[in-house]
């Protein structure tokens, strides 16, 4: 919890930080997400503005970039960074990066195990009934699967973003900026898949305390 509590402050501070410096080339984030979808031959893929704060993300359902209102209008190298990042996750899906592909594939049943892994593991423990704490476990070991192919997927796209923007639409000293934005992001994501394997190895032990 502390780590995770960790990271959400780091990922607000420092895109506030950098969100207060302009990019020199003048860009807006859904402007620079369109250049960079344009250059990779998908114009094909929207960019719409969603209400919230760092609520970004790639919907390959539709295939279009939501971009918070503050990356969507803002010209900072913070917003620009998000915005790459996100454009990054579309390019992925074109390219069919076999995580993004394998992490779309385990949503539907996350989000039935995410709901209800936790009550049948209770209904299990408190009613003496294995089965519906073994049902429990397997169901939550598929949203920690989830959470662990995450990773390789939001790493691999801040990849993606920050050599796009090296490459002429951040300038030499922004690029370490937006680096720093992408890379208090990826904190989150390992908080909560540490969480995820923490609470795992929580049923486990509870589970063979049963036996």
């Amino acid at each position: 919890m502390l780590l995770a509590m960790y990271a959400q402050f780091k990922v607000k501070s420092t895109y506030e930080k950098y969100s207060q410096v302009n990019s020199s080339k003048g860009l807006t984030g859904a402007e620079a997400a369109r250049q960079i979808l344009d250059q990779n031959k998908m114009s094909n893929v929207g960019i719409e503005s969603t209400p919230g704060e760092l609520t970004d993300h790639y919907d390959p359902r539709d295939q279009k970039l939501y971009l918070s209102q503050n990356v969507y209008g803002s010209r900072s190298v913070a917003a620009i960074g998000v915005a790459a990042h996100e454009a990054g996750h579309a390019i992925q899906d074109v390219k069919l990066y076999m995580p993004l592909k394998i992490r779309n594939g385990l949503v539907p049943v996350t989000n039935l195990g995410s709901t209800l892994a936790f009550p049948l593991f209770l209904v299990g423990m408190f009613a003496s009934m294995p089965i519906f704490m073994d049902i429990g476990i397997i169901l939550f070991s598929i949203a920690v699967a989830f959470s662990l192919v995450t990773l390789p997927v939001e790493f691999n796209a801040s990849k993606r973003a920050i050599a796009i923007l090296s490459n002429g639409m951040l300038t030499e000293q922004e690029v370490p900026m937006a680096k720093a934005v992408l890379n208090a992001a990826a904190m989150t994501y390992v908080a909560s898949t540490a969480m995820a394997v923490l609470n795992l190895i929580r049923l486990l032990v509870l589970r063979n305390e049963r036996d």
